[in-house]
Order: C-alpha cells, then structure tokens, then sequence
C-alpha cells in the first residue's frame, strides 16, 4: 500500500527544512512552506546555488514565528515573527518571476547578513501576494510561495533507495527537499502519478523535477561534490537536465499526515518509460 511515510517543510526558502508528522494544506503548498525568503540588494532570491553556507542555517516552528540559528552556532540564534516587524514593501524576484512581498526586520537583515557574510534582507510572501505557477503547466490559476517553480515535490522512498544502491557513499534525504515522502512503491513510482489524492486533497503530478547543483551540498557540512548528479546522469538525464521527483499542483484544503494512504487516481507515461 501507498503511504505517507515522511513530510516536510522550509520555512525559509533554500535553508534547512524541518520534519513534521502532519502539515497543513493551503491555497499555495504546505503552511509556512517558503513563505519567507532572502534577497539581495537588487531584491533577488539568494540560494544554496549560490551560497552553500545557506544549507547549514536551521529552522524551526514555535508558537510565535520561525526559530533560526546555525548550525555551527546553537547560541547564537534568532526569532522570526510569524508577522514582520515593518510595514515597508517591495517586489522580488525568484528566476523569472517577481511578485509583491513585505520586509521582515532590520534585526532579521543584521542577522542573516553576518551570519552569510553577504548583504541581504528578510522578506515575506503575505496572503494577498499572489504568484502563479508557470502558464504551461498550470490548470487553472495555481499559486505558489516563494518556492523555485510549484507547491510540493513528492518523492519515493524506493526511488531514493535505488540511487543509494549505485552510490559507493548513501546519501541522506534532505539533499532533494521534497515535501511529501511515501513508501510501499517501487523506485520511480511518482514519475507517472498524474492525479492523487491524500486526506481527500487532490494532487496532480504536472512536471518532473529537473534537478540543480543543491543535491551536491552535504546539508550538514555545506561541501559540495559531483555526486550524486554524476551517478543520476547514467541513468535519470533527458534533454541535458536530470529529473528525481515529481513537481504537484492541488485542489482542495486540509491536513496531510504521516501514515495517510496514497490512491493513484489517474497515471501517465514519463520521459522515461
């Protein structure tokens, strides 16, 4: 049987994520899910691409807001209020979309700014900020958060197993940041799910998830290598790209859970079949 066997957030958009038994469903993925981000001065998104040491910044939810410290530097953390601080606004740029957002706090801005060794600010995507999915592959008028392209990423324990079985070193989950996680498949299950439903939401698999340099940087140590792109590029890559997981869309509100049963409602040939 299909199941939820993992789930997972990132508040912040390219730091650490955090492991929940159950997550919230709203209009634009997960609750809380990269509803913040950090910018440069030209209003920029800044990622692990760019700025390993990001990967190394952890998160955590508290009653009031984002708990974040480093984590070579536990005492040394900050609070970020589920609220900014500042009414001040802007517009900002992830790849090639812009979209309103609200600046968080010069404390935030100070913080991350020393900590990352770069000038840059806190902001937040508030509710009426709207930014919607890529035209070629939404269905209606899907938002999302401040994500890369789409609210969730699902991805199979089977398929994360298989790569680990050609690697000489495995390699942890948290180098491909999906948010929902199931097992009782075979590897590569999720590529062909056109239509799920978990909890009584629906979820549509809309695009493959084309892979960039982050799955080279140990989490825990901000060191990059070739693998595992070196080792997927003999067997996942298609068009110069390299796909592990499967991007989603939804429909429909309310909470998924860890042990939640997965039903394939509809299914689709991939580029690898």
């Amino acid at each position: 049987m299909l199941q939820v066997s993992r789930l997972f957030i990132y508040p912040i958009k390219s730091l650490a994520g955090i492991e929940v038994v159950s997550a919230k469903v709203t209009d634009r993925g997960f609750e809380h899910d990269r509803r913040w981000m950090l910018v440069d001065a030209n209003n920029r998104f800044l990622s692990q691409r760019e700025y390993s040491q990001m990967a190394l910044i952890k998160t955590a939810i508290t009653e009031a807001g984002i708990a974040v410290y480093h984590l070579q530097q536990h005492d040394k953390g900050i609070d970020i209020p589920f609220i900014p601080t500042t009414g001040k606004t802007g517009m900002f740029t992830i790849w090639d979309d812009t979209c309103p957002g609200q600046y968080v706090s010069n404390e935030a801005d100070d913080w991350f700014s020393e900590t990352l060794g770069t000038t840059c600010r806190l902001v937040y995507m508030p509710d009426d900020s709207q930014r919607f999915v890529e035209e070629k592959y939404r269905m209606d008028d899907e938002v999302t958060s401040f994500s890369d392209a789409y609210p969730f990423l699902i991805l199979g324990e089977s398929t994360l197993g298989y790569l680990n079985s050609k690697l000489e070193v495995e390699l942890p989950l948290n180098r491909f940041r999906p948010n929902i996680v199931f097992s009782g498949s075979e590897a590569h299950l999720e590529d062909s799910m056109a239509h799920i439903r978990i909890s009584g939401i629906d979820f549509f698999g809309v695009k493959l998830c084309a892979r960039c340099n982050i799955i080279t940087i140990d989490q825990d140590t901000a060191i990059q290598s070739k693998e595992p792109t070196r080792t997927l590029a003999t067997y996942r890559a298609k068009n110069n790209k390299i796909y592990f997981g499967q991007n989603l869309l939804h429909k429909g509100k309310g909470t998924v859970h860890v042990g939640d049963p997965i039903e394939v409602l509809a299914t689709k040939e991939t580029v690898f079949d």
